[in-house]
């Protein structure tokens, strides 16, 4: 009997070159095979009798493989079920690039990159995956009609080199939505479309910071911007934050660049207060410092009526607004985009031509045609809906299933929950949560520089609320 979709098995080595035992060789297997992608979490591996006649080596060695592989962590093995997959490549490739940095001669930007880690996204939702909307809830027909119609226009457009900004018919759509909905002023000249708000992040970083300068983040803080300013070569100085947002500290060193998340602070949810957004704004000592607005998920609230934007408020040109399409329409789409002092507009085109140039023209063409066209914000109305909903469940379900948890008081928007537990490592409790079918985003390495709290971020937007309750009931039994 031969294993079916075992391509990975290629890899053993069945004669040792180097003296290496059989048992280790099989283990170098199934390690390659993860660390290339071959094989992903969640995937069951041939039984031991299977893989003993697919390898010819004797059911003994794939026994004795398998448990080393389930002590390093590489898989689980279930009673009745088989052997899994515990883990995806991705961490392990993450690791091996920071631990080759110095020996692939990279620079010192680069090597203060790659040393971050990088920011990876689940390709996949799952309880309880976070920041990840629901894809099934999405309009496709309506989509599916208005690719069919930008097909049908000019193809010198679609096809043809375009604006560094993004395209014209897109960033005249934005600007009316944000005005409308978020009270941003702005003028479509004034707009940068790009593939992400991660982007965004990396431009106003290499753009704005020198190696050194100081930033101000909020703590614990969104990993991208960490990411995107660490590898810029700033020094960050993290800002506690409370139930009001980021609190204003004294100042010992103008920062140039200050990153907040005032709409719904990642990951404690927290509103920025109207007096701490006018407070920061007045500030004297700080209007020389730029202020990063990062609004990704403002449409969904749940609790009260959303608070306009802080960009809004600047009367100063100070502020720079970043948005993205990815949290309201699907992640796949790779469209965000910045509001841009006008001071800096033409500093950005520059730097913009260096990198991509602009954003596929038909996505842009069509995502403008469901903004100017209404189906934006219905398919917006339809979603805060839902995802309060799945929110509202969540909520009262940790209660009954995971009373040990205990949940951010300002959490009431957005397509994740952060709760707080003591007593345990948040870090080495996930690692053991897929056993359970759940993955959990840890809260503690968010943190800079204020006390850890241990805790997780629980994603619900993508899940129907008997998963939700099924995998709060896992966890909850864990827990216990």
């Amino acid at each position: 009997m031969k294993s079916k979709d075992a391509t990975w098995l290629v890899l053993f080595e069945s004669k040792s070159v180097d003296g290496t035992s059989l048992v280790e060789r099989v283990c170098q297997t199934v390690r390659k095979a993860v660390s290339a992608g071959h094989l992903r979490r969640g995937d069951r591996l041939p039984a031991s009798r299977v893989l003993a006649i697919d390898l010819e080596v004797s059911r003994i060695t794939v026994e004795a493989a398998y448990g080393r592989l389930e002590a390093e962590g590489y898989v689980v093995r279930k009673v009745g079920s088989g052997t899994f997959v515990a883990i995806d490549a991705a961490p392990l490739a993450q690791r091996h690039l920071a631990s080759m940095t110095t020996a692939v001669g990279l620079s010192a930007r680069g090597s203060a990159l790659v040393a971050t880690g990088g920011c990876v996204d689940s390709r996949v939702a799952r309880a309880f995956t976070a920041g990840f909307p629901d894809p099934r809830a999405f309009p496709i027909d309506v989509w599916r009609r208005l690719i069919a119609k930008a097909m049908r226009g000019d193809p010198a457009e679609l096809f043809s080199y375009g604006d560094p900004l993004g395209l014209p018919s897109l960033r005249e759509a934005i600007s009316a939505y944000l005005f409308q909905s978020r009270g941003v002023r702005c003028s479509p000249d004034r707009i940068m479309v790009t593939t992400s708000s991660q982007q965004a992040l990396s431009l106003i970083a290499n753009l704005l910071v020198d190696p050194g300068d100081n930033v101000w983040v909020e703590d614990p803080c969104y990993p991208g911007a960490r990411t995107a300013f660490l590898g810029a070569g700033s020094s960050l100085r993290g800002i506690p934050v409370d139930s009001d947002g980021m609190l204003l500290p004294s100042i010992t060193s103008v920062p140039r660049v200050i990153y907040l998340t005032p709409s719904n602070q990642y990951p404690t949810g927290a509103t920025l207060s109207l007096e701490r957004r006018l407070q920061l704004l007045r500030q004297p000592e700080l209007k020389a410092s730029w202020i990063v607005e990062d609004d990704y998920d403002s449409e969904f609230q749940y609790q009260a009526k959303a608070v306009p934007a802080l960009q809004g408020l600047d009367q100063h040109g100070r502020v720079i607004y970043v948005g993205t399409f990815t949290k309201a329409l699907f992640p796949s789409l790779r469209l965000g985009y910045m509001v841009l002092p006008p001071s800096l507009v033409e500093a950005f085109v520059t730097a913009r031509t260096t990198l991509d140039g602009h954003p596929a023209y038909l996505s842009q063409a069509v995502t403008a045609q469901f903004l100017s066209q209404g189906h934006f914000s219905a398919h917006v109305r339809q979603m805060r809906r839902l995802y309060k909903s799945r929110h509202d469940c969540l909520i009262e379900e940790l209660g009954r299933f995971a009373p040990r948890l205990e949940r951010s008081s300002s959490a009431g928007a957005g397509l994740q929950s952060t709760v707080f537990v003591e007593g345990l490592s948040d870090m080495e409790f996930a690692r053991k949560a897929p056993q359970a079918g759940i993955e959990l985003r840890c809260l503690s390495p968010l943190y800079l520089n204020s006390a850890k709290r241990q805790g997780w971020i629980l994603g619900f937007a993508a899940l129907e609320n008997e998963t939700i309750r099924s995998s709060l009931r896992r966890l909850g039994k864990m827990l216990r």
